[in-house]
């Protein structure tokens, strides 16, 4: 496989390939490629001309020199042409330096589309062009419908076609925070971390900072993936758990980072879940004053929540996430291979956050949810990219959560009073899900939610195996305590975000709240 990224749209003509790609290419700062124009270029002729000199085989067979040409390049988003993949050759190189979208849209629209240049394209054209396009499709239509990623192009606006084709292949640019930064969703993707950061100008020598139960697992795959790319690598491993997530670890980390001759030049990588990415991303914005870093999450929780946004990390006794810095990564890799060595209980847990997403901007993949959770683990690839477009789109718009942003802390104002009140004995998803459940029976308790919707959410958590009572016994006391301390609290008052509806919500929402009836068990 090439160590460049490529990206490629594929589809009858007609179907968006190359408005779409240029749209694309823009979105991800990558280059843009349209295989018949280097065609024609390379030709010194149009594409009507060569099929008139050449046949539609000397067509192929420029089209097959360009390609072979192209992916010997470094990467970048091509639109190719409707007929380029028909080939099993072409096909299996294409596949094998990246990701196909497959395009499509009704004949009607396509019809549309090429109503002022269907004269351009040699296999259409004609008085009886429509009934030929119509032909052509029928003919392709098996060939079409047998790539996997497939994406309707009909009613899509072209920046809706750009966030759709973005989920689709699970790659993401974040901007608005700093320097932009690159977010990949990558089947095996701990292979490739070493050609992606030297792709990003990443440098070394690097620390490789995970937890003594992640490292065994994954720790000797990326860290041979990194030393294949030429980097020399520092291991540096902490004990597992949110209870570690303290200034002593980040002490750790910063003599660790010092011993193993780390300057202002070098990386810093995270593998790992939350803690990890927030203890590995706070120590390399402090020390030195700042170096370059970059996530690759292994839970769940982490890859569609934790990694995203840049914010960085630790706890003081008193509360979570009370000091921090935002410092995005250069890079957040998501290989959901990594997911396999997960106990089931830790996917579960992961499932609050995706949940919270569900409600908040993607109804459909709440309904998702909503199936159970054989459902959720049959399609867990697009449940990834799913949950993180809906983080990435709340991030870009209120990079540093002054207002909509405000809304991911869905679930979290109580969850994580519950989460400190147990000490820690409840997973950090486990005591969003309460959250959930309890901040939504406020919503209609206050009239903000419609009637139902907490008995909604509750049923669908609980279909994934997750809790929504807090637990009987909770220390009421830490509870509160927790609570005063949180820090989106304003003006000494509690400060929550609140579910309308599915997809509806409201921010900076300030209750007094009885907390004797939800604490009874």
């Amino acid at each position: 496989m090439s160590a460049g990224e490529w990206f490629f749209l594929y589809g009858a003509p007609g179907s968006g390939k190359s408005t779409l790609g240029r749209a694309l290419a823009e979105r991800l700062d990558l280059p843009f490629f349209d295989l018949d124009a280097l065609i024609v270029e390379q030709a010194g002729m149009d594409i009507s001309a060569i099929f008139a000199r050449e046949g539609e085989s000397g067509f192929r067979a420029r089209e097959r020199q360009a390609l072979h040409r192209l992916l010997a390049g470094d990467g970048g988003v091509v639109a190719l042409g409707g007929g380029a993949l028909l080939e099993d050759a072409s096909r299996r190189a294409v596949e094998a330096h990246g990701a196909v979208l497959c395009l499509r849209a009704d004949i009607e629209t396509l019809q549309a589309r090429m109503s002022h240049a269907a004269e351009e394209r040699p296999l259409v054209a004609g008085e009886n062009w429509r009934e030929r396009l119509r032909s052509l499709l029928e003919r392709r239509a098996g060939h079409y419908a047998s790539f996997p990623l497939q994406l309707d192009t009909t009613h899509l606006s072209p920046a809706q076609a750009v966030e759709e084709s973005q989920r689709l292949l699970g790659v993401f640019r974040l901007r608005g925070m700093g320097a932009p930064y690159d977010v990949r969703v990558r089947f095996g993707g701990l292979d490739s971390c070493g050609s992606l950061l030297r792709r990003r100008g990443l440098k070394d020598p690097l620390a490789l900072v995970s937890d003594d139960r992640v490292m065994p697992h994954h720790g000797e795959r990326l860290r041979a993936a990194l030393e294949d790319a030429g980097y020399r690598v520092v291991p540096v491993i902490l004990p597992a758990g949110e209870e570690h997530k303290t200034l002593r670890s980040l002490e750790t980390l910063w003599s660790a980072f010092l011993q193993g001759g780390l300057e202002r030049g070098s990386t810093v990588i995270a593998l790992g879940g939350g803690v990890i990415g927030d203890l590995a991303g706070f120590a390399a914005a402090t020390y030195m004053r700042g170096v370059r870093w970059a996530a690759v999450p292994t839970t769940l929780l982490a890859m569609v929540d934790a990694s995203l946004g840049g914010k960085t990390g630790a706890d003081l006794p008193q509360g979570k996430n009370l000091i921090g810095a935002f410092h995005p990564p250069t890079l957040v890799l998501a290989d959901p291979q990594t997911l396999k060595t997960l106990p089931e209980e830790e996917i579960r847990s992961g499932l609050a956050e995706v949940v919270k997403h569900g409600i908040l901007a993607d109804a459909e993949l709440f309904h998702l949810c909503e199936q159970g959770w054989e459902a959720v683990l049959g399609r867990m690839g697009e449940v990834i990219r799913r949950g993180m477009a809906v983080k990435v789109g709340f991030i870009e718009r209120d990079p540093y959560e002054k207002g909509e942003r405000a809304a991911l802390n869905l679930g979290h104002t109580v969850g994580h009073a519950i989460e400190r009140a147990s000490g820690y004995r409840l997973r950090h998803g486990e005591a969003v899900a309460i959250g959930l459940v309890v901040e939504a029976q406020l919503a209609e308790q206050y009239g903000i939610a419609r009637k139902g919707l907490a008995e909604r959410i509750a049923a669908c958590l609980q279909g994934l195996g997750l809790p929504t009572r807090i637990p009987a016994g909770l220390d009421a006391n830490a509870f509160r305590a927790a609570l005063q301390v949180d820090k989106k609290n304003a003006d000494g008052r509690m400060r929550f975000a609140l579910p309308e509806d599915i997809g509806a919500y409201r921010v900076g929402v300030s209750l007094e709240v009885d907390w004797s009836a939800y604490l009874s068990g």
